[in-house]
């Protein structure tokens, strides 16, 4: 699971990154809590993502 926190979105803006970034990594995924959870391992591709979207993304965990 690769989650993705800290945004401030509203909860449409969340739902729509969150349905970019499913289609981006070809997987499921869900909003909870303000968190964008998307399935399986897939940080390098969505910080890639979210710094080209103009956020200050990193990576966190092992």
């Amino acid at each position: 699971m690769t989650t993705v926190s800290g945004l401030p979105l509203s909860p449409a803006e969340l739902d729509a990154l969150a349905a970019q970034l499913k289609k981006l990594c070809g997987s499921g995924g869900t909003v909870r809590d303000g968190v964008i959870e998307i399935q399986g391992e897939h940080r390098e591709r969505i910080v890639a993502e979210l710094v080209k979207l103009g956020w200050p993304a990193k990576r966190s965990g092992g």
